[in-house]
């Protein structure tokens, strides 16, 4: 099975790189590699390195049960922030096309991050709760 997934994947890729060559002027190729690589840079420099210091930090201030959510949390927060930049930046944004980026980005960002500490509280409960439930009790009150 992998080998066919492996396959369809790669025709898939043969045929977005075919179009990409045939339909993209020089200039453009250029500037999508540059994007590719900052962002692999910006992700591999920035946020993976920022994860880590953050986590090493969260293992010392937070409890053993939030430490694995919280981690967890940063990692997809951080890569979806880093994701989402170019529309919170409003890169792109044209004075004379109004329909582009014409959504509330910084209040669905917004939204996102509230829901992933609303996530990581609950989360972070039950397993603070489940540890202790499963605590042996010694009869004394």
């Amino acid at each position: 099975m992998r080998v066919v997934i492996a396959i369809i994947g790669t025709g898939f890729a043969a045929y977005g790189g075919w179009l990409a060559l045939s339909r993209q002027d020089v200039g453009q190729l250029v500037e999508v590699g540059l994007w590719l690589a900052a962002g692999g840079l910006a992700h591999d420099g920035v946020v993976a390195g920022l994860v880590l210091v953050v986590a090493l930090l969260g293992r010392r201030l937070l409890p053993s049960a939030a430490q694995a959510p919280a981690t967890i949390a940063l990692i997809v927060w951080g890569s979806t922030s880093l994701a989402v930049l170019p529309v919170l930046g409003r890169f792109g944004a044209r004075s004379d096309n109004p329909t582009l980026l014409d959504r509330p980005y910084l209040t669905s960002w917004l939204a996102l991050t509230a829901a992933t500490v609303v996530v990581v509280v609950l989360v972070s409960a039950w397993r603070a709760r489940r540890c202790d439930d499963s605590a042996p009790t010694t009869g004394e009150d």
